[in-house]
């Protein structure tokens, strides 16, 4: 259990009221969030994947641009002491690229859908086995998700000018972050569709006092509630240094693929009006279909954890 616990709801709160405002890069530095996990020598909070979880699960819920995700993986990739860190702190945007090889002190690779911001001061190489700093080409990726920011990293050849090993367990925490930001995706559609629902009326009546429709809300809520307990497992291995091999395939795979029917039965239930831009629904449900695809299928994630527990 992370030692601020006590203090989640309030992290929680805070973070939904911000977002709510859709504050620029300069106020998610004030707020501290990028330095949530480097240490307070480094000018940041001190704090644990616990409390990063939080943010990005919020994140997921505004449908929100802000680079956290990148920010997230780098702090997680990057040595405790490193110098970089006061500076992501600071508000200089970092993210990781996964996918590339290192031959003769050279490395080559290409990361198609990499959560990477343009102008992100340090991007990192992920081989199989090294963190890699090296030039690279960063050009924008187009994609139907607009709430978010994806680019392809092009390194060819270049010479490695830093490397450390790949601290262990980077992996999973990029797949539990993606589960966080579905879960908040579903809760937020959740609780639009039920606003909406009291508010639509047909035959004399709101349509959420139909059965069929009561029904399809708690549906809806059976499985954000499953997904929750299979993420907070998920969060709290990684928070505290332990395997989560499992707890993050199983996170991954069903938070990915449930925001994605979730945010499908939210524009069913909106009718019409769901289907148009001026509803914002559409927003989540692509962002929700890039989270499933990101870092592995939900299919592939099951097939490990298959093959894990019939070895």
């Amino acid at each position: 259990m992370s030692e601020l616990q006590e203090f989640h709801d309030e992290l929680r709160s805070v973070a939904r009221e911000l977002l709510a405002t859709e504050p620029d890069w300069v106020q998610i530095v004030s707020a501290g969030w990028p330095g949530m996990e480097i240490a307070e020598q480094l000018d940041g909070a001190g704090a644990s994947f616990a409390e990063t979880a939080i943010l990005l699960e919020e994140v997921g819920r505004a449908a929100s641009r802000q680079p956290l995700f990148g920010i997230a993986l780098a702090v997680g990739a990057l040595p405790d002491t490193d110098p970089r860190l006061a500076r992501i702190a600071a508000g200089a945007r970092a993210a990781v690229a996964w996918g590339f090889t290192i031959t003769d002190g050279k490395v080559s690779g290409r990361d198609e859908f990499a959560l990477v911001a343009a102008d992100a001061e340090t991007v990192l190489l992920l081989t199989e086995d090294a963190v890699v700093i090296a030039p690279v080409v960063v050009t924008e990726q187009t994609v139907l998700d607009e709430s978010r920011s994806l680019g392809i990293v092009v390194a060819d050849g270049a010479p490695v000018t830093q490397s450390w090993p790949l601290p262990a367990g980077l992996r999973q925490r990029a797949e539990v972050a993606i589960a966080c930001d579905s879960l908040g995706i579903a809760e937020a559609m959740l609780a639009q569709t039920v606003d909406y629902l009291k508010i639509r009326h047909q035959f004399g009546r709101a349509i959420g006092s139909f059965q069929a429709v009561k029904h399809a809300c708690a549906d809806m809520q059976v499985k954000i509630s499953v997904a929750r307990q299979l993420v907070s497992s998920a969060v709290a291995a990684i928070a505290a240094g332990r395997d989560a091999i499992a707890e993050a395939h199983m996170a991954k795979s069903y938070a990915t693929e449930m925001a994605v029917e979730v945010a499908g039965k939210a524009m069913q239930l909106h009718g019409g009006i769901g289907y148009t831009w001026e509803c914002d629904v559409h927003v989540y449900l692509k962002r929700a279909a890039l989270n499933r695809a990101l870092y592995g299928s939900p299919a592939s994630h099951r097939e490990s954890l298959a093959r894990r527990f019939t070895a």
